[in-house]
């Protein structure tokens, strides 16, 4: 009876770090649209201000004693901080390149690309039936874009950059929570500031501090208020992406993701008047299925290995 209530009590935290980042997840999608859109204010600059809130959330947490700080080597930890620059930046560069369609298509090459990664490097086995998961995920984003989803070669450059620097970052989450034996937040906690002394050496080679697009320019308020929101959910992305990868695995985070994707595409169509054909609302279907397949198989390989273990004396 102990066992059920835990598994239980364990199963409705996984579901509730998930709605965290679903709707977190989507929100920093639209609002950085938004302001890349409305206002032009720079990426790189918006991405340093989500690493500074996201820090500055996980310092106040820490003082509420919501968790215990674990001093960690910078050695250690300087690969991850790095690839969450890259991980931001380009799948920001992404955003601000491409249309919705074309962002959140470039997104889901990332499972396949986690699985080839834990494969080849990290020996890790996936059954059959879950690769197959991947192909009517696959064949549903490509119908879903294929009549209105226009690359550039810039935003192409991003996105693909994004894709690979994305991969070895939630590759490199769950592996260091396991090396070095700590949570989510103890994890963050080092290396965001970490990465925000990273990008703060860099912004000044690509960027303006001053005048017109610069981070001291001439920004209205209604532009501040919706950097700093965008900096709090960037926040809650980033603490729910540790957390999920922390709890479950980088493949289950992802196939999550393309159910994000769904929603995000039906909210770029509502939002930003994006194309939705007859065609895009089957590849919805086709991508939910391949979701769907997905959790059904990984809940029955749970079950099997919770059995396995039962049995033995």
């Amino acid at each position: 009876m102990t066992r059920q209530l835990f598994g239980f009590s364990a199963n409705r935290r996984i579901v509730g770090g998930l709605l965290v980042n679903l709707f977190s997840s989507i929100c920093i999608v639209f609002i950085n649209k938004w302001i890349y859109v409305h206002y032009g204010f720079p990426n790189m600059t918006l991405t340093l201000i989500h690493f500074v809130v996201t820090w500055l959330g996980l310092y106040i947490c820490q003082k509420m004693d919501i968790f215990c700080p674990k001093s960690l080597p910078v050695r250690r930890i300087m690969w991850l901080a790095l690839s969450f620059c890259g991980f931001v930046a380009f799948t920001n560069l992404s955003l601000q390149n491409n249309s919705i369609g074309t962002y959140q298509l470039a997104k889901v090459m990332t499972t396949p690309v986690i699985i080839l990664i834990q494969t080849t490097y990290y020996k890790k086995t996936f059954s059959t039936k879950i690769k197959l998961t991947l192909v009517p995920i696959t064949l549903g984003v490509i119908l879903n874009s294929y009549y209105d989803v226009r690359f550039n070669l810039l935003g192409m450059v991003f996105a693909t950059l994004g894709v690979l620097v994305t991969s070895l970052y939630q590759v490199w989450v769950g592996a260091k929570q396991h090396e070095l034996q700590v949570n989510s937040m103890q994890l963050l906690y080092y290396q965001a500031p970490l990465s925000s002394a990273v990008l703060l050496g860099i912004i000044p080679l690509f960027e303006p501090l001053a005048g017109d697009g610069g981070i001291f320019g001439p920004w209205s308020l209604t532009a501040l208020v919706a950097v700093l929101f965008s900096g709090v959910v960037a926040f809650l992305v980033n603490l729910s992406i540790y957390w999920i990868i922390g709890n479950t695995s980088a493949v289950t985070y992802n196939m999550f993701g393309h159910f994000k994707f769904c929603i995000t595409l039906i909210g770029g169509y509502l939002l930003f008047h994006d194309p939705l054909s007859l065609n895009q609302a089957l590849g919805i279907l086709c991508t939910l299925a391949g979701i769907l397949s997905y959790t059904h198989f990984k809940l029955l390989e749970q079950e099997e290995g919770k059995s396995r273990l039962a049995q033995k004396p």
